[in-house]
């Protein structure tokens, strides 16, 4: 048997709602909330652990919930609501009416082991908007490529926005952060090459040999990369530009790039 919540008094209900706002709860619990039927399931599949799982029956088929407790780890609890409570937590309108308050995991560069013999590298410095974080994830995922690392980041990657626009890729990728120096120190350890996106002393990407270790760098779009990076880069590379304008998406400059080292890695 499950248990019921029909109230939004309930202190359950009330954690949830800081979870999914504040990340200062976030960090304090290491507990974080997983909206949708896909994103929990990527959740399980990259090994996340789900403390519990909160569903709506007038929503979610009874198949979809006998499949999750197959899936899930033992002691997750099970927990029906109400469609008004689901409603009232639900970040988006659409959703199949089941989330999870989920375990965090330790992103920590010093937890980050190079798995490959040639990996390849998505390294993003400082993003800020959820939108260019969740896109450059889906990005990394469709490369398939051995991790993305965070340098100095301005928000906790367990924020409901980053989940939503990653849309479940935050759980597929290997992914770490770090301050630019640990980051740049375990580029070094192992013997990874620093491709910087940068305008200063650049060469065109696609004349780069991205086929040995290799980690690509981006900036965000209004102040680019810091100068640690650029003292620390093997290469500086530019992405030519026809148009009026000399920058794009740090998400669209990032997928140009990973494409390229996969091409010629035989992707």
């Amino acid at each position: 048997m499950h248990k019921n919540i029909t109230s939004f008094h309930n202190p359950l209900i009330k954690q949830i709602v800081l979870l999914q706002e504040k990340s200062r709860e976030r960090r304090k619990t290491q507990l974080f909330i997983i909206e949708g039927l896909r994103e929990i399931s990527l959740a399980l599949k990259g090994g996340y652990l789900l403390k519990t799982l909160l569903f709506c029956s007038e929503i979610i088929p009874e198949e979809e919930i006998f499949a999750l407790k197959e899936s899930a780890n033992s002691d997750t609890e099970f927990i029906e609501i109400t469609s008004e409570i689901y409603e009232k937590l639900a970040y988006r309108g659409s959703t199949e009416g089941v989330l999870a308050i989920t375990y965090t995991k330790d992103l920590n560069i010093l937890n980050l082991k190079a798995q490959t013999k040639n990996p390849l590298i998505l390294i993003a410095e400082a993003p800020e908007k959820p939108g260019n974080i969740g896109a450059l994830l889906r990005t990394a995922d469709a490369a398939n490529v051995d991790a993305v690392i965070i340098a100095n980041p301005k928000t906790d990657l367990y924020n409901p926005n980053i989940i939503r626009s990653s849309v479940g890729c935050l759980f597929t990728n290997t992914i770490a952060t770090g301050s630019t120096s640990e980051i740049i120190s375990f580029l070094k350890q192992n013997n990874i090459s620093i491709y910087c996106a940068a305008l200063q002393a650049s060469v065109s990407y696609h004349t780069c040999d991205f086929k040995e270790s290799t980690a690509i760098v981006v900036g965000t779009e209004a102040t680019g990369l810091s100068d640690e990076w650029l003292q620390n880069s093997t290469q500086n590379i530019i992405i030519p530009m026809q148009g009026e304008i000399d920058s794009m998406n740090v998400s669209v400059a990032a997928g140009i790039i990973i494409f390229e080292a996969k091409r010629q890695r035989g992707f």
